[in-house]
């Protein structure tokens, strides 16, 4: 007897084989046990899912006069001439090769014959998105108006490139890829029957090759069993498959998390001396970072199907990468896929994007930014008056008041004896009238933010204060191109109405207005000038205090101020 294939010889014969498409077989068997039978069917989904295996148990369904509704006996003569695929009143025609007008003329005619021996004469097309346009257009009269002794039963793996109004006349079901822990439990049934030791984690692999496909799966097995015989190893899964090693994708992704070039170097040469394709291994570091972020973001959702020890080490990357660069490493991967995919040399479009992605450093988010310049506007303090030093060289002389433009913003009004007073107060509501408008009131209120969120006290330095009623605030977006879209986002145009109202106790609406940002040109001349400005000042400094006060002036757009 000639050998059978496992996908053939594990083929469902009734519905509750079928495994993963649950909410499907559920509404043919109650479909068939109420008679509420319609005239055409179409099955989507991807391959190997189980259109054509269920399109056959449903023929046999409707067919068999000795079963249970819904349930075929698999023994008469009806339902073993469907399994053996040489029923008369049950054609199975390939729409890859039977797409033309003239073959669906041809069918039309022949389904005006009443079946010879079965209840219904039942046609299943499989890809049926294949037909022509003609052959569709030939299709509908029939489909809508079809004799009573015939079913119409259509598969194909691309719904949507099947015309609508073929769509619009039949009851449309969507298959499901069958999750990974099904696919594992099938095929340890099937190992078990068929006595084959193998175990759970090179079962995993196989399934995860499948990509929920189970006919994939199943053909997978078979291939790894005429290998290895009764006795399978986790060792050699791999091999057998071409599946890339774990310990390669584990490897490039620290690497690349570590910033080490020459190791990353190192895994593209064992990748290409061990024979695997490279745009293979560029497909699965994709979905290593897809991993490692999803990790960090959904850890309880059992999003990642892997083993348990590569979970905990999943996780150990991610944290140390943080969500910020795996976002930004994920997208760089993207964005190089096509250069890689249509490169006559891809090792090398490999190693530069690796080499890339090493060299892109810490990456921190806007909020982490804001919350770093406000640390160090707070250890801005002013240099100290000392002339000489230990060693008898200058430090400073004269004093100078290293002041940013960020910080230089005095918000209280000098009493009539000439002393100053602080600059910031815990809650200026203590001194303040709430109820007091224009600019006076917006300072008190920026003084007020500044006790409650420092990052939104420095944005707010940056706009322009226009008006300030008893019902209206107007402001007016600032210079920079980073705080003049910050308040785009409603949940930060609510923080800021929020605080309106708490600091003037009674509702204020806000009124955003946006002024286009200057021009590059006219932004570097006014840096220049100011550059110009702040070196003349301080062309009398030691070099050493010069080139810090040049680095930090730069940073914060600051400037020199003498005393």
């Amino acid at each position: 007897m000639p050998y059978e294939v496992l996908a053939r010889k594990w083929r469902p014969q009734v519905f509750e084989d079928v495994i993963g498409q649950e909410h499907i077989t559920q509404t043919l068997v109650n479909a068939i046990k109420t008679g509420r039978l319609a005239h055409a069917y179409i099955f989507g989904g991807p391959r190997g899912v189980g259109k054509t295996s269920v399109a056959r148990i449903f023929a046999k369904a409707i067919n068999c006069a000795e079963g249970e509704p819904g349930i075929p006996c698999n023994q008469c003569r009806s339902c073993r001439e469907i399994t053996e695929g040489n029923s008369v009143d049950v054609q199975e025609i390939d729409g890859a090769s039977n797409r033309g007008i003239d073959e669906i003329r041809e069918l039309r005619e022949n389904a005006r014959y009443m079946p010879s021996a079965s209840r219904y004469r039942i046609y299943v097309i499989d890809e049926v998105h294949m037909l022509t346009l003609p052959a569709f257009n030939a299709l509908l009269k029939t489909l809508e108006e079809p004799p009573p002794h015939v079913k119409f039963i259509f598969a194909t793996t691309e719904s949507h490139k099947v015309p609508i109004t073929i769509l619009s006349r039949c009851q449309r079901f969507d298959f499901k890829r069958i999750a990974l822990p099904k696919i594992v439990a099938y095929l340890e049934k099937i190992s078990r029957h068929e006595g084959v030791t193998i175990g759970t984690t090179a079962l995993a692999m196989i399934a995860r090759e499948a990509e929920g496909s189970m006919r994939d799966a199943e053909s997978l097995l078979d291939q790894v069993i005429s290998f290895a015989g009764d006795k399978v190893s986790d060792d050699q899964v791999p091999e057998i498959l071409g599946i890339i090693d774990r310990g390669l994708i584990f490897e490039s992704s620290s690497a690349i998390i570590e910033g080490a070039a020459p190791r990353c170097l190192g895994v593209v040469e064992k990748v290409y001396n061990q024979g695997y394709d490279i745009k293979e291994f560029y497909r699965a570091l994709m979905a290593q970072f897809r991993n490692l972020l999803v990790s960090l973001i959904a850890p309880e959702e059992n999003l990642i199907d892997m083993s348990e020890s590569d979970r905990k080490e999943i996780r150990r990357q991610a944290e140390v990468a943080g969500a910020e660069k795996l976002q930004v490493v994920l997208n760089f991967l993207i964005s190089r896929e096509d250069a890689l995919r249509y490169s006559t040399y891809p090792r090398l479009v490999l190693e530069t994007t690796l080499i890339k992605l090493c060299t892109l450093g810490e990456y921190l988010s806007f909020e982490d930014i804001m919350k770093k310049m406000a640390f160090l506007e707070k250890r801005l303090v002013p240099l100290p008056p000392e002339t000489h030093g230990e060693d008898g060289k200058t430090v400073l002389d004269p004093p100078i008041n290293w002041t940013p433009k960020a910080v230089e913003d005095d918000h209280t009004e000098k009493p009539a004896s000439g002393k100053d007073t602080p600059s910031h107060t815990a809650d200026p509501r203590g001194t303040t009238d709430p109820a007091m408008g224009g600019e006076k009131g917006w300072e008190a209120f920026l003084q007020f933010v500044s006790g409650k969120s420092k990052m939104l006290y420095t944005i707010l330095k940056d706009w322009h204060f226009k008006a300030l009623t008893e019902d209206l605030l107007e402001i007016e977006n600032g210079n920079q191109k980073f705080s003049s879209g910050y308040f785009e986002e409603q949940d930060k145009r609510d923080q800021l109405a929020d605080y309106c109202r708490t600091f003037f106790k009674r509702d204020i609406r806000v009124k955003i207005t946006a002024r286009p940002i200057a021009p590059a040109g006219e932004k570097e001349r006014f840096a220049h000038d100011d550059k110009n400005k702040n070196t003349t000042e301080a062309s009398e400094l030691p070099p050493e205090v010069r080139d810090a006060a040049r680095n930090v002036l730069e940073l914060f757009e600051g400037k020199l101020i003498n005393k």
